[in-house]
């Protein structure tokens, strides 16, 4: 009807006029694109909040954090150990130290060869030093260019002066406070590992406690996956390190270089950092080897790590470890990096399983299979193609 129009409109078509526009809700500025799009900025910057008060926090009591984690990662390892001499009838606090003292005995074993072979061939190692270092002084004095010996001269003066200044003398005082700080950790991690291998299920119980129904299936899913994963890659992460470490020490041995034992366990110490541990230990057995063996045997041992590391990588961790501990190599090193910048050394021991864990409860969100919803693999109509020929569905 025109709005001109002399005729007056039909009282039907007032009514449903009027009931449309009390239907229809008003607009707000939150409804459309950019009011969502501010309401999730505004949610997203919630959580960072809360996760650097986290961090905060937890760097704080770091003095009891990393312990803890420390002493859950250990017990989810040596857990099923303890638990197999309970079931054999063991008491548990027998079990526990049983378990243990076979910790110690090995860490002995290990620190005592590492030392033996230290000081049986420090005097060679150290000879065969000093003869390459010689030897680098007189490849510098054939290059065409040459650095001033008042530089030189400069560099040891300020070397010596630092050495004898206040400065160094705090930093000492540092490294003492340091050490300290390491020994009372050191102490609450095996009193707190005792407590978790022998009493480990009924504390879990407690915890479990206040939650019902669903929410108690899923909270014993996340702490039974937790164990899982932790346990499984701190014995999987063993044992791939372990036939890197006996493989490198073979070569090592084989090719006579100096040192072949103790560099193998740095091998096996540094393989528990992901890409770059094993890259670090190739470094410095070539090192080792070009000082004491000269630049052949140098690159024969690169051969022999890089070989190691790619059986490591192509047959030993999908064994051993298993697809569902298996990380993208670019999570990984985001990871290691974000780890490395919040807590430094143990930062980057600690970031890549608690990244597994932390995917492992994820992955059991909603069921033993059921992961949350949002990270569940959608079907594509049109499969990307992956390497090697393969498509993802």
């Amino acid at each position: 009807m025109s709005l001109f129009s002399r005729r007056p409109a039909h009282r039907d078509a007032v009514a449903s006029a009027i009931t449309h526009t009390e239907q229809t809700p008003p607009r707000s500025l939150w409804s459309d694109g950019f009011g969502r799009l501010a309401v999730r900025a505004v949610q997203i910057i919630i959580v960072v909040i809360l996760l650097a008060g986290l961090i905060w926090g937890i760097q704080q009591v770091t003095l009891v954090i990393i312990p803890l984690i420390l002493a859950l990662i250990f017990a989810s390892a040596f857990g099923p150990v303890t638990m197999w001499m309970r079931r054999k009838g063991v008491p548990a606090v027998l079990a526990t130290l049983l378990t243990l003292l076979a910790v110690v005995v090995v860490l002995g074993a290990l620190g005592w060869l590492v030392v033996n072979a230290v000081i049986d061939q420090w005097s060679y190692l150290s000879a065969q030093a000093v003869e390459g270092f010689q030897q680098a002084q007189d490849w510098y004095h054939t290059l065409p260019f040459a650095i001033p010996p008042d530089q030189v001269n400069a560099a040891l003066e300020g070397i010596g002066d630092f050495v004898t200044s206040a400065q160094f003398g705090t930093g000492a005082l540092a490294g003492v406070s340091a050490v300290a700080s390491f020994i009372t950790g050191f102490v609450l991690m095996v009193v707190i590992l005792f407590f978790f291998l022998k009493d480990g299920p009924r504390m879990w119980e407690f915890v479990l406690r206040p939650f019902r129904g669903s929410d108690y299936d899923r909270a014993r899913r996340i702490g039974d996956k937790t164990v899982t994963v932790l346990g499984s890659y701190v014995r999987g992460t063993a044992s791939v390190a372990a036939v890197d470490a006996i493989g490198i020490g073979i070569g090592l041995a084989i090719l006579q270089v100096p040192l072949a034992l103790p560099l193998a366990v740095l091998v096996f110490l540094l393989a528990f950092v992901p890409i770059v541990g094993a890259v670090t230990a190739g470094i410095l057995a070539a090192l080792v080897a070009l000082v004491t063996n000269g630049w052949v045997v140098a690159l024969i041992v690169v051969g022999i790590v890089v070989l190691v590391n790619q059986l490591e990588g192509n047959f030993l961790q999908p064994v051993l470890m298993g697809r569902s501990m298996k990380l993208h190599a670019f999570v990984v090193l985001v990871v290691l990096a974000g780890g490395t910048a919040i807590g430094g050394i143990l930062g980057t021991l600690l970031a890549v399983p608690l990244t597994a864990v932390a995917w492992g409860i994820i992955s059991v969100w909603n069921g033993p299979d059921e992961p949350a919803e949002w990270a569940r693999r959608k079907k594509r109509r049109n499969p990307v193609p992956l390497a090697g020929g393969e498509s993802e569905d």
